[in-house]
């Protein structure tokens, strides 16, 4: 079923009669292999975010429940709609890139050729990580699949880590060290080997060494680069080449031209109460009402920290593109304003005074409840505005242009921070936490502010939105902890499952278990 699926995605990529063996074993034919892995990408990242996103500290359920199960954790099951979105995204990746692999010893010698393939052992590698943190120990298919095959094994956890590991190492080796340009380069495969050595470093079966290897690798990433860019400028819609990019998935309108609600991604749906529909087409974004700031994520932010404001739209003009087109704001009328804690009732009275046709949400009572499901109820998170997106219609599309981001300096080091401070070095950590606060404008902390959970409330403010958050939880083993204290949909006892279990790990798809004609194929504990 895979191998069928990846076949016709790829054959559209050969749009000659030449047969797919003659074809890719040219440089021109075994390009268009590797252009397709990238775009592959597309189908991982640029769907739903409920996988990457919810059932977290710092996004709510809003009038839309999106998945209820992924949300809550209650009734969260193998044959829950959306848990198998990952999963065979991924493995079509996978197939892509062991098809790709599998031509790269049967393509003519060029001079990219070693390069090309790093930058796909990366992608697979990466494809590996994402299912490994989400649902375990998985099967690990490395041939090419030319025919059907019904049966697999499921390898164990650590089995996939060592696989992947060595799958960045081979590519570090390989591909180009200069700056990113769209393709993986040394800094994109160092920042992934930090995150994998972190991540395993947890784990019962992880190595001695790997936080102090995710420690250097962390810190050959970063390469002695500081963070200049304003953190409002960091997000500035058409700013996503900017140096502090890792790596990113790349969309533009160009691109997406032939289908545009079906080749762009979903990451501008989110984070947000309802701002428009068909009635405001082209005047404010479409948002599903879904994935919205809990109370929790507003109280992260203090007045002086410049993300707080370059993260939020606190001030939402009439017409809510203004913001982005017209420079001087001035003189534009206010809809809607969202009160920060900070601000007193001298204060607010002013405002009110000076903007009387504003609609006042008043502090703590724009984030997600039960009760609050009135259009911009909850203040909208900007950082993925997208004003040159194609409209959505009722937001089921993928509309968005703009680069999805998946790694930039900021993460690279605060994921230092974390590992100097496991690796028992909290001095080291703190210098890199301080980096990252001084762009942000607030005060430097010492060491005995450090503590892990300083750490995640560090990574809310700096990554809100950015597709981490549910791994930072799962990785650091605070994920029932913090998620059931601060999101008003989930008690700790929603992530009991069978016999005890937590549920702290996805299931695998009950699709994935009946296709599979190994019947001694495990699912996880807490969904038996």
């Amino acid at each position: 079923m895979i191998f069928t699926s990846c076949t016709d995605y790829i054959e559209e990529e050969n749009l000659s009669s030449v047969n797919a063996a003659d074809f890719y074993s040219t440089s021109e034919g075994f390009e268009s292999l590797v252009n397709a892995n990238y775009s592959y990408l597309r189908e991982i990242y640029g769907n739903d975010a409920f996988l990457f996103c919810d059932g977290t500290d710092l996004y709510g359920i809003g009038r839309d429940p999106g998945v209820i199960e992924i949300a809550t954790y209650s009734e969260l099951n193998p044959s829950t709609d959306g848990v198998e979105l990952l999963y065979n995204n991924c493995y079509e990746a996978i197939q892509i890139a062991n098809m790709a692999l599998f031509y790269s010893d049967k393509t003519e010698s060029y001079s990219d050729l070693n390069k090309r393939i790093g930058e796909i052992k990366y992608l697979r590698a990466n494809a590996y990580f994402l299912l490994v943190q989400t649902y375990g120990g998985v099967s690990l298919v490395t041939n090419y699949i030319a025919e059907p095959e019904l049966a697999f094994d499921r390898s164990t956890a650590d089995q996939i880590y060592e696989f992947i590991i060595v799958e960045l190492e081979d590519a570090l080796n390989a591909v180009d060290a200069g700056s990113y340009t769209g393709r993986v380069n040394k800094r994109a495969v160092q920042h992934l080997l930090t995150k994998v050595h972190l991540t395993r470093g947890y784990e019962s079966y992880g190595a001695a060494d790997d936080f102090s290897k995710a420690a250097a690798y962390a810190d050959a990433a970063i390469g002695g680069q500081t963070l200049t860019i304003p953190f409002e400028e960091l997000w500035t819609p058409g700013n996503e080449g900017n140096e502090e990019v890792v790596f990113s998935v790349q969309f533009d309108p160009s691109s997406i031209a032939t289908d545009p609600t079906g080749l762009g991604h979903k990451q501008c749906n989110y984070f947000s109460s309802y701002l428009g529909g068909s009635e405001v087409a082209g005047d404010a974004p479409y948002r599903t009402y879904n994935l919205c700031p809990t109370q929790f994520t507003i109280d992260l932010f203090t007045q002086d920290d410049e993300r707080w404001a370059a993260s939020f739209m606190v001030e939402l003009y009439n017409r809510y593109y203004d913001y982005y087109d017209v420079e001087d704001h001035s003189g534009l009328s206010v809809r809607d304003y969202y009160v920060p804690r900070w601000m007193t009732s001298v204060e607010l009275d002013a405002y009110i005074a000076a903007h009387p046709e504003a609609t006042i949400h008043p502090y703590g009572e724009y984030v997600p409840s039960v009760s609050r499901s009135t259009d911009y109820a909850t203040i909208p998170l900007k950082k993925f505005d997208d004003p040159k997106s194609a409209f959505g219609g009722n937001g089921d599309g993928r509309v968005g242009t703009r680069d999805i981001i998946l790694s930039r300096l900021g993460d690279t080091y605060l994921l230092a921070a974390e590992a100097y401070l496991k690796a028992g070095s909290p001095g080291t950590a703190v210098d890199r936490v301080n980096e990252v606060r001084q762009r942000a404008g607030v005060p430097d902390i010492t060491s005995s502010d450090l503590d892990i959970d300083f750490i995640l409330d560090e990574r809310g403010r700096e990554l809100l939105g950015e597709y981490h958050r549910w791994f930072d939880l799962k990785r650091t083993g605070k994920l029932v902890e913090r998620a059931s204290a601060h999101n008003y949909m989930i008690e700790a006892s929603n992530f009991t499952g069978a016999n005890g279990e937590l549920k702290i790990l996805r299931p695998i798809p009950q699709e994935a278990i009946d296709l599979n004609q190994n019947k001694d194929f495990s699912q996880n504990p807490a969904y038996n």
